[in-house]
Order: structure tokens, then C-alpha cells, then sequence
């Protein structure tokens, strides 16, 4: 890695990390005139489709193992993104739900340790009930029950981690770029499966919504995935990390300066916790980017 690499890297990655939090704006303008479903099908096939073009001849270096890993993760991505994606629809707060969905980066190596036994840094217990009361005044607010969009988002959250967790055993195993189409065509196919069988298509879809489709599609999917993978490929992956968890603090401010969205005090406490939750949890990951800078 040259010198010029490190700066190159966090540059591209804060791209990125913009262009995912305006991906939901794009989406919740585009779910205006399309149901959810069909909005995440017809986006990540696209999307899919485009990165598929990207991988060329790539797709014949896969094995059939190796494509059936691919498969089971991405069935995993699909179950998320349809939770994540209902949680939009029936949002009204972005920033909030950005925030609780972020939540995945903290549940990750809770599941790694559950699921596959391996320890976990002394932070990461530091970080969680923190969380847990940064969760608590984002969706409670005075109530007994969370909202509708909010559980989905956390049943996404989980999900996402969850999908974190078995990526990351692939690492290494699986070119990036094939695996990657291949998860947004499976996302892309199981979300238009699910939209036939259960939604009701508008007659006609307005110019607007379908600008809004192709911007989530080309640019919040494909480009986005693209770029991320190219940037991580500059620099390591803790230090990728650090800069992708900026992602709900964008979404926030977009989402105020493009529906207006305001936050009460309590909910400004609950993403502060996330927040910093998330930087605890991310303690070894910092000291390990600041030794290799």
C-alpha cells in the first residue's frame, strides 16, 4: 500500500458512506408511487444486474460450493432487506430508523461469540448497554410499546448483523465482486417473488418515481457496492469500519435537510448513545487503524 492510499481510501469510503445515507432518501421518495416490495425488487436486480456486467468472466472461477454460500447468504440479506425496506414504508422519522438500524454493527460480535464461540473484546460489553438505553429513548418516548417501523428496523438490525457475521467467515473464500451480485439479484428475485404473491401494482408510476427507482438502483446499489469494495481493497478493514458507522449520522442530516425532519431532546440522546455506542465497540478497531497509520 502506498502513501497515497491511506488518504485515497477515507476519501472514497466517506463517499460511500454519503451515498448509503442518501439511499434513504432516494427510497423513501421512491416508495411514494411503488410498493415496498416491488420498490427492493426491481432496485437490487438492477443493481445486480449492473455488477454482474461489472464481474464478467469472474463468474467462472466459482464453484458450486462456493455458489452455494453465496445462495445461503444472500437468502439471509434478502430476509433483512425486506424487513428494512417494510420499516421505510411505514417510517416518519429516517434519522431515527438510520440510527436503530445501525444497531447491527453493535449486535455483530454478540452473534459471533452466540453463534461460533469466539471471545470478544472487553468494549464490546462496555458498548451494549449503552445501546440498550440509547435503543430505549429512540422508541419507547413515554410509551410501552415500540412502533411499527421501529421493530422492523430491529428486526432488520439483527439480520443485517447476523449477515455480517457469515460474510465475514467467507472473507477470502469468495471473490468479493461475484458474491456481491450475486446477493442483490437473490435480494432483487425474492422481494419481486414476494411482491407478486402479495402486493397490488399501481396501474401507471409516475417519471419522478422511476428517476428516484434508477437513482437507488445505479447509484445508492451498484455504485455504492462498487466503490466500497474498491476503497476497502486501499486501506484495512477496521479502519473501513469506523468510517461506514457514520452512515446513520448522515442519514440524520439529510433526512433534515431534505423532509425537514426534527429531533426531540430524547430522541437526540437516543442516536448521541448509538452512537457512541458504536465507537465503543469499535475501541480495538481504532487503536488497530491508528497503528497501521
Amino acid at each position: 500500500m502506498n502513501a497515497a492510499h491511506p488518504l485515497k481510501a477515507d476519501l472514497l469510503l466517506v463517499i460511500v458512506t454519503l451515498i448509503a445515507a442518501a439511499g434513504w432518501v432516494f427510497s423513501k421518495e421512491a416508495l411514494a408511487g411503488l410498493p415496498p416490495l416491488l420498490f427492493i425488487g426491481l432496485r437490487f436486480t438492477l443493481a445486480g444486474m449492473v455488477l454482474a456486467i461489472v464481474v464478467g468472466r469472474d463468474w467462472k472461477v466459482l464453484s458450486t460450493p462456493q455458489l452455494k454460500a453465496c445462495a445461503r447468504v444472500g437468502c439471509v440479506m434478502s430476509v433483512a432487506m425486506v424487513f428494512w425496506v417494510l420499516g421505510l414504508n411505514s417510517a416518519t422519522h429516517l434519522g431515527e430508523g438510520a440510527f436503530i438500524n445501525s444497531l447491527a454493527f453493535i449486535l455483530v460480535p454478540l452473534l459471533v461469540r452466540v453463534l461460533f464461540g469466539e471471545k470478544q473484546p472487553f468494549f464490546t460489553w462496555i458498548a451494549l448497554p449503552v445501546a440498550i438505553v440509547g435503543l430505549a429513548c429512540l422508541t419507547l418516548k413515554g410509551q410501552v410499546s415500540m412502533e411499527e417501523s421501529q421493530l422492523l428496523f430491529l428486526v432488520a438490525a439483527l439480520l443485517f448483523a447476523l449477515h455480517i457475521c457469515l460474510i465475514t467467515r467467507l472473507s477470502g473464500k469468495v471473490p468479493v465482486l461475484p458474491l456481491s451480485s450475486i446477493q442483490l439479484l437473490m435480494v432483487g428475485s425474492f422481494s419481486l417473488l414476494g411482491s407478486l404473491l402479495f402486493e397490488s401494482w399501481p396501474p401507471q408510476v409516475e417519471a419522478a418515481i422511476l428517476w428516484w427507482l434508477l437513482v437507488s438502483a445505479l447509484v445508492a446499489t451498484a455504485l455504492r457496492f462498487w466503490l466500497q469494495i474498491y476503497a476497502q481493497g486501499l486501506t484495512s478493514a477496521s479502519h473501513a469500519a469506523l468510517i461506514l458507522t457514520l452512515e446513520p449520522v448522515f442519514t440524520a442530516l439529510l433526512a433534515a435537510l431534505w423532509f425537514g425532519e426534527r429531533m426531540a431532546l430524547i430522541q437526540l440522546v437516543g442516536c448521541s448513545l448509538v452512537f457512541l455506542a458504536m465507537l465503543i465497540s469499535r475501541v480495538p478497531a481504532l487503536m488497530l487503524a491508528l497503528r497501521h497509520r
